[in-house]
């Protein structure tokens, strides 16, 4: 079984690169308080409607915190093996596969999701036929539109699981969308398909090429021409400065969890969206990438600097030049260690030190991210930070701690080993330090340990944060609302579901938090006074985030793509 079941403006080199500040199409959604903030943060502006959520979070500043009014907190979805249930606020669903860990997006009047052929849309394919899928959805009434549909891996395990659905979220512009497959090739897609009687290229070689199918304009296979070794999967979901696709390649161990086949392959890179060509590559991690890379980027302006801010598999944020710089290398602006150096790794998840899966979040000009592991690996420690991107832009080491020889000069920390396990090396105080608060658990009167619903434990999840709040879910199925500013915590609550940790994370809109939990939708009032509004029952397993786009809540299940319309729909 696949881990994630197991577990509970056209320039773009040189000063001629541009900038767009505004708080126009991609801001129209996100609450009024945040707008403001989001004129400032230099994002790129998208071709893409007022109410459309293009890419994972809407904005690359990944926050997943849209305007919307009156989205229900309360609703019933059809339930397949009982007639008699009456659905409830629903506007529409439709099966989509059997295991789906894509979240959806919505632009242009449609819907995408990434999933497998469970549901066999495509009649040339049985439902026995072991693919990885896009599916396209007209928004208004769910009606299949298209799927682009790819086989899995010839190495099977080692890039690529069986009956996995695609993870990638796509990100859309205008009439084109990129993503990653499973077979970790970079693909931009016609978003129309072939509905509008045209195959764009250069890439002219579908299959099929008809009604139905998926439009291919370009592709990018990160192993053939990177030398990239996926573990089990790409993740990557893209977002973009300006024509720069900003990517994290997934380059991890093979299926022993240990032995790293790519040290020398680039962790990080940048494409020109619109050609494929390479602008620079980074391999940053290195040998010290821990199990693998799934973290996102996110991008804004911050201290006047462009910033493609992503996690890496050594547990460390990266903050790089979109741009690079200019001579087709890599400009590191910045990076942070994510894991307090006593940390230790040991084989399967066992150890304390961990990757950033999540994707950062940027809030109020700071960075949000957790830490975290494949969920095979369970609950086990972890910390929710956040950063102050403007500190430095020299290519320092801006982490909570720095590592010295005896000599008090800087050395590396070897890998998985904690400082008191390496002879000759301690840590000290980073006068550098970028860190605005850490978040780990609540402080006990006695001294003892908090207890497992006062604990941050591991997560793949990107927080969500509005009006000085910040909420994250974890792997110990706890879910935790903190301050913004400080770090200080509000409330915790036990959803009794490890997978609320592994999500693409929760939803923030109309004043309520929407967290999925396995197979329930938990619904909270947002405010540092817990509230449980509702538990909606969802007929099966959730690990995607719900969004809001068009002042439609959707979201998927392993099985079903909803469309929850607003109150007395």
């Amino acid at each position: 079984m696949p881990s994630m079941i197991r577990s509970r403006s056209q320039a773009v080199t040189g000063s001629c690169f541009l900038w767009v500040f505004f708080a126009g199409v991609a801001a129209a959604q996100q609450p009024a308080a945040d707008r403001a903030n989001l004129a400032g943060y230099g994002l790129t502006k998208l071709d893409v409607a007022s109410g459309d959520w293009p890419q994972l979070g809407g904005t690359s500043l990944r926050n997943n915190a849209p305007e919307g009014r009156n989205i229900p907190a309360r609703f019933t979805v059809p339930d397949d093996y009982d007639p008699t249930v009456q659905p409830h606020n629903v506007k529409w669903s439709v099966p989509i596969g059997s295991t789906t860990y894509g979240a959806p997006v919505v632009a242009g009047g449609r819907v995408f999701v990434g999933t497998n052929n469970g549901a066999r849309h495509v009649a040339r394919f049985s439902n026995r036929v072991d693919l990885s899928c896009l599916i396209a959805f007209d928004a208004s009434d769910g009606k299949f539109l298209w799927q682009h549909s790819t086989p899995k891996h010839s190495k099977g395990r080692l890039h690529d699981w069986p009956m996995e659905g695609n993870h990638s979220v796509p990100l859309v512009d205008g009439n084109r969308l990129w993503y990653v497959t499973n077979l970790a090739e970079i693909v931009c897609l016609d978003v129309e398909g072939f509905a509008d009687g045209e195959n764009d290229g250069p890439f002219k070689e579908e299959e099929v090429a008809a009604a139905g199918e998926a439009d291919v304009v370009w592709k990018f296979n990160l192993i053939e021409k990177l030398g990239v070794h996926p573990h089990e999967r790409s993740t990557c979901s893209f977002t973009c400065a300006e024509e720069v696709l900003l990517v994290n390649t997934g380059n991890g161990v093979d299926n022993s969890e240990i032995h790293l086949p790519a040290p020398e392959a680039p962790s990080f890179m940048a494409l020109d969206r619109r050609t494929a060509k390479v602008l620079w590559t980074d391999n940053s991690p290195g040998g010290n990438v821990l199990y693998a890379q799934r973290s996102s980027p996110a991008f804004a302006v911050l201290g006047g600097k462009p910033q493609m801010i992503v996690g890496g598999g050594d547990g460390r944020l990266y903050s790089f030049d979109p741009r690079g710089d200019g001579r087709g290398k890599p400009r590191l602006w910045w990076k942070f260690d994510a894991n307090p150096k006593t940390t230790k790794l040991l084989h399967f998840g066992r150890g304390t030190r961990n990757e950033v899966f999540a994707a950062p979040v940027i809030f109020d000009g700071k960075v949000y991210c957790s830490t975290g592991t494949d969920p095979v690996f369970g609950t086990g420690d972890g910390v929710l930070w956040c950063v102050d991107p403007t500190k430095r832009f020299d290519g320092g080491d801006v982490s909570a701690e720095l590592v010295v020889d005896a000599d008090g000069n800087p050395a590396p920390l070897p890998r998985g080993k904690p400082v008191h396990e390496s002879p000759g090396l301690r840590a000290i105080p980073n006068p550098q330090s970028a860190v605005n608060w850490r978040y780990q658990s609540w402080k006990q009167p006695d001294g003892k340990p908090a207890p497992l619903e006062q604990t941050m434990h591991r997560s793949c999840s990107p927080v969500v944060a509005a009006d000085g709040l910040v909420y994250v879910p974890d792997f110990g199925g706890i879910l935790h609302c903190v301050d913004a500013r400080t770090g200080t915590p509000y409330w915790t609550h036990d959803v009794f579901a490890a997978a609320c940790g592994w999500s693409y994370g929760p939803l923030l809109v109309d004043g309520k938090l929407f967290v999925p939990a396995e197979d329930k939708m938990l619904v909270f009032a947002h405010g540092k006074t817990k509230q449980l509004l509702a538990e909606n029952e969802i007929g099966n397993s959730s690990s995607t985030a719900p969004i809001v786009a068009g002042n439609i809540l959707y979201f998927a299940t392993q099985t079903h793509l909803y469309a929850i319309g607003p109150a007395g729909h």
